[in-house]
């Protein structure tokens, strides 16, 4: 439920550990100017998902009365990047931050491009 303020790293938003799943590791969604990860901490070691901020296709929000869950789709057909729990404000930012990225890497020279 918190997020780190630094834009040129990107923001971390840290799922709530009151929802089914991040009792004792809440999944994080890092979104920086390069890619968008799911990062899930485990006793031994973490699981890490990431899309390139160029091949997202959709950032889909489902809220409820508290919590909402992100689901980001990839171009490259790969499975979606998806996390539960949360605050509806920062499925919102996320999806901001997305978008203002996604135009930012647009308007870079093809040579400046991953």
């Amino acid at each position: 439920m918190s997020t780190t303020p630094s834009l040129a790293t990107g923001q971390t938003f840290t799922a709530s550990r009151w929802t089914r799943g991040n009792h004792f590791f809440p999944t994080r969604i890092v979104v920086s100017p390069l890619h968008v990860s799911r990062v899930k901490r485990r006793f031994f070691g973490n699981t890490e998902e990431s899309i390139s901020i160029s091949q997202v296709a959709s950032v889909e929000i489902s809220s409820g009365i508290i919590w909402s869950e992100v689901k980001i789709e990839s171009t490259g057909g790969a499975d979606p990047i998806a996390s539960h729990g949360h605050r509806k404000r920062d499925a919102i930012r996320i999806r901001e931050l997305i978008e203002t990225f996604q135009a930012a890497h647009a308007n870079l020279p093809a040579s400046l491009r991953r």
